[in-house]
């Protein structure tokens, strides 16, 4: 059943070989793109009755959100991008949150951005020592103080994946708010335990850029305020400039604006293809890939510095070859077709379960030309 949902999988999917950079951006499959076509056909004749399609989408996303996560609709709310989502839960809490200095921009400059304008969220920067930010480190940097901690469940630059049972068992009832966008979709974890969880749907579910989510559990609702709350959270109550109503309690209230309803669509038909096929297919899947993508850099000597043991990774693999060889590296994978990230001196390969044999047979063919000129 397992190998007969791949094959199934692998249809759906028409990237070309070569391309290992889904921690990037995740080619859209077929379902995405039926999807948007049918959707933009039906705005472009705009015959009646069809808007009410558009009405649906958005109660959709939240639907197929919801079951990967294992949260109810009411407690997602649609939003277009992870940064987005971020900045909506960061602007609504209160008090002292710990932030490593390694977390992506979208997180920092959020948290800098809610202090500079409210004064209510206190960011307090800490840095771990060999980047990862694990439950030992937040044990050592909690304060009485702290209110809440953000944390990416899969680091972009390391590949390292937290403990999501542990970092809870440490913080306690602190607000735990994680930024899913490299592990949503592949992962299958106690999603019950974070209280924000904010993702998009460009990567690793590869339904297109403009899509996302935030998603809040009771605790989550609760403890923060909805400052960035629109007309569209009130869901068509009428509203007298003189007395705007207070927003709704839970997820509806981070709403801005209608979602758009093509962006919409696609997201639901990627996550509904990836529950039918199933999030732990999907991820032992990809498992093995990086473990493919692990063994064929020991082979060539390259040495990689993300996490090993599968515990503490998900579908990143970084490699950091001698400092004058990174040229060399970048340029072989290149000239071979191999699309990957080269950030700094490292280069970040992530591959999906899509992943075939043409792809590693490049990968292969490039590492041997690396080694070739190298040595």
């Amino acid at each position: 059943m397992t190998e007969l949902a791949i094959v199934e999988l692998d249809e759906q999917f028409t990237d070309e070989p070569g391309y290992l950079d889904f921690a990037r951006i995740g080619p859209i499959g077929r379902p995405a793109r039926d999807e948007e076509s049918a959707q933009s056909s039906l705005l472009g004749r705009a015959r009646f009755g069809t808007l009410a399609s558009f009405e649906e989408q958005d109660a959709r996303s939240r639907a197929a959100v919801a079951t990967l996560l294992g949260f109810g609709p009411e407690q997602v709310v649609f939003q277009p991008s992870t940064s987005q989502a971020i900045t909506q839960a960061l602007f609504g809490i209160e008090g002292e949150i710990l932030i490593s200095t390694n977390e992506y921009p979208s997180v920092t400059v959020a948290a800098d951005r809610a202090a500079e304008a409210l004064g209510s969220l206190v960011p307090v920067w800490f840095t771990p020592e060999h980047g990862h930010v694990t439950p030992d480190v937040l044990r050592d940097t909690l304060t009485p103080d702290t209110a809440a901690v953000v944390v990416s469940l899969v680091d972009f630059r390391t590949g390292y994946r937290i403990d999501l049972e542990e970092v809870r068992e440490v913080i306690g009832d602190r607000l735990l708010v994680l930024d899913a966008v490299q592990g949503f979709g592949i992962l299958d974890v106690p999603w019950h335990l974070a209280d924000v969880i904010a993702s998009g749907g460009q990567k690793w579910t590869r339904a297109g850029v403009g899509t996302g989510f935030l998603a809040l559990s009771e605790r989550g609702a609760e403890r923060i305020r909805p400052v960035l709350s629109g007309f569209a959270a009130l869901q068509g109550s009428s509203v007298d400039p003189l007395e705007t109503p207070e927003p709704p309690r839970g997820a509806q209230a981070f709403q801005l604006t209608r979602p758009d309803p093509v962006a919409a669509a696609r997201f639901s038909a990627s996550l509904e293809e990836l529950a039918a096929v199933g999030v732990g297919t999907i991820g032992a899947r990809i498992t093995e890939n990086v473990t493919r993508i692990i063994d064929l850099a020991d082979e060539f000597g390259l040495p990689v510095v993300s996490p090993r043991d599968e515990a503490e990774r998900a579908g990143i693999v970084v490699i950091e070859p001698p400092e004058h060889h990174l040229t060399y590296l970048a340029a072989s994978l290149h000239n071979h077709g191999v699309t990957v990230t080269a950030r700094g001196t490292r280069v970040r390969l992530s591959p999906h379960a899509t992943t075939d044999e043409e792809t590693f047979a490049m990968l292969r063919a490039a590492l041997i030309s690396y080694g070739t000129v190298a040595v």
